[in-house]
């Protein structure tokens, strides 16, 4: 199997810097980029320089590092005033994908409960916080994986399934959430062929998704989103897999724009539809999908997303990022403690008990 680089990395100490694949460039040019300020780390997250959620979490972890650097030799109140500062900064980035808030939460705690009298040491400390956030997203996307396919095993080898969006590699800090159940699979030898929904008005399934499948040799076919029934219709598709950006306690779920769609589909063809997610993405602080906030994106995004205007001028946009697909249309979360089969208030919170 062919890989593509780092999505992202840490270059250097404390006084590194962060790297980035610049996702809006792909397919077409792999241009890694290098955010040495907050203002930097903010704009990549703000302009899906990186995304998927996941994936998030851990850029503006490092991001934290960056914005400490100012800092380095001045006292420890200092520090951990601009630690406040500089995750307050961030976390306006990208409102719905909780893993934004989860990782600058972790990065604010490690500040507070660091006992060196050192700005410098605290900085280290903040360095080590981020890379551990990094490596256990990592674990926790090849857990996802094993528990998907192992879900998924009873299929017939070549079964088709159904992703939404990109939920790969380019999304997280390992193998990816969705894809990496595919990805496992395919280890496993069942060949599974893969339908990507072109995902609009981004088409982050069309340049991303599938450039990681064939860069790992996957079979894959992209559809227009639009076609999404029809080949559930055809009896195409067996699984549905998709990721998410927040989960509320019920098990309702935040995701890319257009999956409720493929979900309502799932269940008129009955065919499963499943969403992978590690813990972090779990917000139990919510109690439905209703109370997750919607992030509005640009106009120009739909009028002008491919570049020449695709819409009259001064035509009334709504682009939300996300909708919300309400538990009863899940059929199961696989996440890197398990799968939750049928997703509840109560299922949830027994899972999350044990994390």
């Amino acid at each position: 199997m062919t890989h593509h680089t780092d999505t992202f990395r840490w270059r250097g100490e404390v006084e590194g810097h962060l790297v980035l694949l610049d996702q809006t460039l792909l397919p077409g040019e792999v241009r890694l980029i290098e955010c040495r300020t907050v203002e930097d780390v903010w704009e990549a997250i703000r302009r899906l320089r990186i995304r998927g959620a996941p994936a998030i979490g851990c850029a503006a972890a490092y991001g934290v590092c960056v914005g400490v650097q100012s800092v380095l030799d001045s006292s420890i109140e200092s520090m951990r005033r601009r630690v406040t500062e500089v995750c307050d900064k961030l976390a306006t980035s990208r409102p719905t994908a909780v893993n934004l808030s989860w990782a600058l939460g972790r990065m604010g705690e490690t500040a507070k409960r660091s006992g060196t009298s050192d700005s410098r040491d605290i900085a280290k400390h903040l360095l080590a916080e981020a890379r551990a956030i990094h490596e256990e997203d990592r674990e926790m996307c090849a857990a996802i994986g094993r528990h998907g396919a192992d879900l998924l095993a009873e299929l017939p080898a070549g079964s088709g399934i159904l992703t939404h969006c990109n939920t790969g590699a380019l999304a997280t800090g390992g193998d990816g959430t969705a894809l990496s159940v595919i990805f496992e699979l395919a280890r496993r030898g069942m060949r599974p062929h893969v339908w990507v929904d072109e995902t609009r008005p981004l088409l982050q399934g069309a340049r991303l998704t599938a450039w990681e499948l064939m860069q790992r040799d996957v079979d894959c076919t992209l559809i227009c989103d639009s076609t999404a029934g029809e080949v559930m219709r055809s009896g195409r598709v067996q699984a549905v897999v998709t990721g998410a950006d927040r989960i509320a306690a019920n098990g309702d779920v935040a995701n890319k724009i257009g999956t409720y769609g493929v979900a309502v589909l799932a269940q008129a063809h009955s065919i499963p539809f499943y969403v992978a997610a590690p813990t972090s993405t779990f917000d139990p602080a919510l109690a439905t999908g209703a109370q997750i906030p919607i992030e509005q994106r640009p106009a120009e995004e739909i009028t002008h997303g491919i570049g020449p205007a695709t819409a009259p001028a001064d035509a009334k946009v709504y682009n939300p990022a996300f909708d919300v697909t309400p538990a009863k249309l899940i059929a199961g979360l696989i996440t890197e403690q398990g799968v939750v089969l049928r997703p509840d208030t109560a299922g949830l919170a027994s899972l999350l008990h044990h994390c």
